[in-house]
């Protein structure tokens, strides 16, 4: 891997996970004998040149100062928002005064903790020269059927040969990142993850192929899949 320099990454953890149904937030549940933002910050953490990971969290969580993570030097908390966005714009804000404005920054999701190191390396390798930065996505390989609002009836097919499926991470230059996010939500417009912003801003990312294991855990039964991904890329190694 040739490196990029300085090199941080941004975690945000703020939400609660409602369609997970339970009372814990899902980045703090059970995940092969740890919680699931352990295992995410583990293989960031593990990515050569990290220099350090803001996390994103809210106000009153009460389950962070328990984790082993909480007295890490690489690792700092900073302040959630009400939406993914705000987050990561907050956290954004407290990297861009630390950093001076230099370098890149690598958004993650705290539910995905069975991202590749391999992937993310590769990921940086692609990004590095390029003019605006790129995510890690998979190509769909499923039909897509589209219906009206409110409807369960289908209405086209959609060719899929030009889709692809967001992963993150997702990689930019903080101040060209932190300057999208701004914009985006001072319009009012909607931001789903950090490359929309940067189209929004008029800028076209590069996307790097990531293997499809990297999922998001969004409902309970994602849990038992994500522990089998975990199983699987450890019995590869």
């Amino acid at each position: 891997m040739g490196g990029v320099e300085p090199l941080w990454a941004v975690v945000p953890a703020a939400g609660v996970g409602r369609r997970m149904g339970g009372s814990v937030p899902k980045q703090y549940l059970p995940l092969g004998g740890r919680r699931v933002i352990e295992c995410t910050l583990e293989r960031l953490l593990a990515v050569p040149g990290m220099e350090a990971v803001y996390v994103a969290l809210a106000e009153n969580d009460a389950w962070w100062p328990e984790g082993p993570f909480a007295g890490d030097d690489r690792v700092r908390r900073v302040a959630g928002g009400e939406e993914r966005a705000h987050s990561v714009l907050n956290a954004l804000r407290v990297l861009e005064r630390d950093a001076g404005g230099r370098g890149w920054v690598l958004v993650h999701d705290a539910a995905r903790p069975c991202v590749r190191v391999a992937d993310v390396e590769r990921l940086i390798d692609e990004v590095a020269t390029h003019p605006v930065g790129g995510i890690l996505a998979s190509p769909l390989h499923d039909t897509i059927k589209r219906t009206g609002a409110g409807e369960c009836v289908v209405r086209a097919t959609i060719p899929r040969e030009e889709l692809w499926r967001a992963l993150t991470p997702q990689m930019f230059r903080i101040g060209m990142l932190c300057q999208a996010l701004e914009n985006a939500l001072m319009r009012g417009q909607q931001v789903t993850d950090e490359a929309s912003a940067m189209e929004l801003a008029g800028m076209y990312p590069l996307l790097v192929e990531g293997h499809a294991d990297n999922i998001k855990i969004t409902h309970p039964e994602d849990l038992a899949l994500a522990a089998f991904y975990l199983d699987r890329q450890r019995a590869a190694y």
